[in-house]
């Protein structure tokens, strides 16, 4: 097995985690995004054929895993890093078909009193986006099923990018507002 290459090289420190989990993949950005495209794919894939309702958000959130601990993961695997991915992926797999025969008898709880103190987060945080990532990212996830697809492939066009450009930056805007609205709730709280 192929133990991966330090994630710096001497001149050029990644600015993200993302970065640095593309650098995994591979050295040239541009084979980094054909892979990661690909391991991205086959994610959906696995994570459909085990009943994944939404398989491509749950996509996002196995490969978000694996970005957070993209330090930690690199000084130890040894190996295709697409392997690790699907792993994880079989992980969240199980979280996303939690079985529903479990039935609580009791009422249902009341609503959950943050969820109006996590809305005002997301809005704050929204705002602080320029114009330009805050259309991209209300843009990407306004539709459902058939209708998400078009509207990426439509977006991707105006924007004259391809869809796994439109996929990155989507997913970097994501880390920026998870970020703001992990600082904006600390704050609310005390």
């Amino acid at each position: 097995m192929q133990r991966h290459p330090q994630m710096t090289t001497n001149s050029e420190e990644p600015q993200s985690k993302y970065d640095r989990m593309l650098l995994w993949l591979a050295e040239d950005r541009e084979q980094a995004g054909r892979k990661h495209e690909s391991i991205r794919r086959r994610i959906i894939e696995i994570l459909a054929s085990r009943g994944c309702y939404e398989a491509e958000r749950w996509a996002d959130v196995a490969i978000d895993r694996v970005v957070s601990k993209i330090d930690e993961i690199v000084k130890d695997y040894e190996g295709d890093p697409a392997l690790f991915f699907y792993g994880v992926a079989k992980k969240v797999a199980l979280e996303c078909v939690k079985p529903k025969t479990h039935r609580n008898p009791n009422p249902p709880s009341p609503p959950d009193p943050d969820l109006e103190l996590n809305h005002a987060c997301l809005e704050h945080c929204l705002k602080q986006l320029s114009r330009e990532d805050r259309y991209l990212i209300e843009e990407y996830y306004a539709k459902d099923g058939r209708e998400k697809i078009e509207t990426r492939d439509k977006l991707a066009e105006k924007l004259g990018i391809g869809l796994n450009a439109l996929r990155i930056r989507a997913h970097r805007i994501r880390i920026v507002l998870k970020d703001c609205i992990i600082d904006c709730l600390k704050r609310e709280k005390g």
